[in-house]
């Protein structure tokens, strides 16, 4: 097993965390994918990738903002890892690293919203000590 973490800025690289990501968001294709993550990375947005033996198996799609309620914060918007490779210690290491990117940036927090639905992910997310802070609210346009 080789585990590696690495951000995923070409288009190839990008293209192959889709697998992955279409886990956690489905409706958006492979072809769509890459021109989609090209323009948020155009605002902050940063994909990584944990592969195992050059497989993803894991991504994670953050930013860096600021605001008056946190201060400095990475702010996680997908986090999800390969449902085949669940409980393999992917999310984790993925996790972790997160941290420690948002530490090296003297971010004050790591922060994210999670879906209703999905006890799994926030069993995950208050193992890591996350707290629930908030309600996230949505009016569709």
């Amino acid at each position: 097993m080789r585990v590696t973490i690495a951000i995923a800025d070409t288009d190839e690289a990008i293209a192959g965390c889709h697998r992955v990501m279409q886990q956690l968001r489905p409706h958006i294709s492979a072809e769509a994918f890459v021109p989609r993550v090209r323009v948020q990375q155009a605002n902050g947005y940063i994909l990584a990738a944990l592969a195992d033996d050059g497989a993803v198996r894991a991504v994670a799609g953050y930013r860096y903002i600021e605001n008056l309620y946190s201060g400095r914060v990475l702010y996680v918007d997908d986090l999800v890892t390969d449902d085949t490779t669940r409980s393999h210690g992917y999310g984790k290491a993925l996790f972790d690293w997160l941290v420690a990117e948002a530490r090296a940036r003297a971010c004050h927090t790591l922060e994210l919203d999670s879906g209703v639905q999905r006890f799994g992910a926030h069993r995950f997310y208050l193992a890591r000590r996350m707290d629930i802070v908030a309600h996230h609210f949505r009016l569709p346009l």
